[in-house]
């Protein structure tokens, strides 16, 4: 189910450095923002003690304003899906195993990494309205911040009053009207969301190595997987 979850929030990179080539003088409406190229990442939110201005591998340092916020945008969305792939691959598996689409009562189709594997085989059709739902939602996001085709400058420019991750979606009011207060949540976010992708990258790696849960690994739950209960095999 966390795959499935994940798939749904879809969007990649991390933004850091900034540069003083191509500034424009444009502010960004959803929290009065405006880029000050004297500062790191253009003033943008996602720069903590204690590694400030951190951008080992330069990825940013010829970047202009466009590139920076391009950057931002990816770096928030992927942020955002590993947090859930994250919850989501420790809640259905042992010892938890809390499944929506599966009996996890009568049967353990082990390691997250193979969920996908048992609904490919039960419910084939899935896929395909997965991706129209996929599809869906990113149409919405290219929508909310994505300047149109012969509107923009270059491929996949922002729109001028667009603040990169703010898509519009806030069900539960938690973003602050207060710059300062936003600022601070956005940059809680950007973290979490660093951390997030190391850490799901670290399970799904760990997993595919000797193919048990996270939480057997640990020592913490009992395996009771069976690969050959499994449909695809591997």
């Amino acid at each position: 189910m966390k795959l499935i979850v994940t798939a749904l929030c879809a969007a990649g990179a991390s933004a850091f450095a900034p540069s003083s080539r191509n500034v424009k003088s444009t502010s960004l409406n959803a929290i009065n923002w405006a880029p000050d190229e004297s500062k790191f990442a253009y003033g943008l939110p996602g720069n903590l003690d204690p590694v400030p201005e951190f951008d080992p591998l330069g990825f940013a340092a010829e970047a202009d304003l466009s590139t920076m916020l391009k950057y931002r945008e990816a770096e928030t969305m992927h942020g955002r899906v590993a947090m859930l792939a994250a919850i989501g691959m420790l809640v259905t598996e042992e010892p938890i195993e809390y499944h929506p689409l599966f009996e996890a009562y009568n049967k353990d189709i082990g390691p997250a990494i193979r969920h996908l594997d048992e609904v490919r085989a039960t419910s084939p059709f899935f896929f395909e309205v997965l991706g129209l739902i996929i599809g869906s939602l990113e149409l919405q996001r290219a929508l909310a911040g994505f300047k149109a085709p012969g509107e923009n400058d270059k491929f996949q420019d922002l729109k001028d009053g667009y603040f990169p991750g703010d898509v519009g979606f806030d069900p539960l009011g938690l973003k602050p009207d207060d710059a300062d207060e936003f600022f601070e949540m956005s940059t809680k976010e950007l973290q979490h969301g660093r951390v997030a992708m190391l850490g799901i990258a670290g399970m799904v790696a760990q997993e595919l190595v000797n193919g048990k849960e996270i939480f057997v690994n640990l020592g913490l739950a009992t395996d009771r997987f069976d690969p050959s209960s499994v449909p695809v095999q591997f």
